[in-house]
């Protein structure tokens, strides 16, 4: 979740006010697709992937046009909230649930969007880009362990 606003944040403007927007939005629409038992395949791949592709954006300073950012990362906030929205308690309230995640998850960009604000400083980008690298690493890892029977 910190990525989203990680690599919003490197990519400026509207990227940095836009994907923060339109990851829990479309993230909601996973949700509710799980939430009714519609069939997804490989979740814990797409959201590794996930992982593991927006640290390396990040890492290699990938510059996406507009478009494209918004698709990866609508892409990837569909498999996320999947997750979300099929693992709701059966006693828990679904509208509240989702608000929750949600929230939570506006929090998390927010907080990738202060740590993206370093990448001004003196140094901050290697930061900024080996913090990326770092969650691809997490990333290949989540994926091995996905993959692996």
């Amino acid at each position: 979740m910190m990525s989203v606003g990680l690599w919003g944040a490197f990519l400026g403007r509207p990227l940095i006010y836009a994907l923060p927007v339109i990851f829990p939005t479309v993230m909601v629409v996973g949700a509710a697709m799980g939430m009714l038992g519609v069939p997804m395949p490989s979740v814990e791949v797409g959201i590794a992937l996930s992982v593991l592709m927006l640290g390396l954006c990040i890492a290699l300073a990938v510059r996406a046009p507009v478009w494209a950012a918004a698709v990866i990362v609508g892409v990837f906030a569909v498999f996320h909230g999947y997750a979300h929205g099929k693992e709701l308690p059966s006693a828990a309230d679904p509208v509240g649930f989702s608000l929750g995640f949600v929230l939570a998850t506006g929090l998390l960009h927010v907080a990738g969007i202060g740590l993206g604000a370093l990448k001004d400083q003196r140094g901050g980008e290697v930061l900024t880009r080996g913090l990326g690298a770092a969650v691809a690493l997490a990333g290949g890892w989540f994926l091995f362990a996905a993959l692996t029977p």
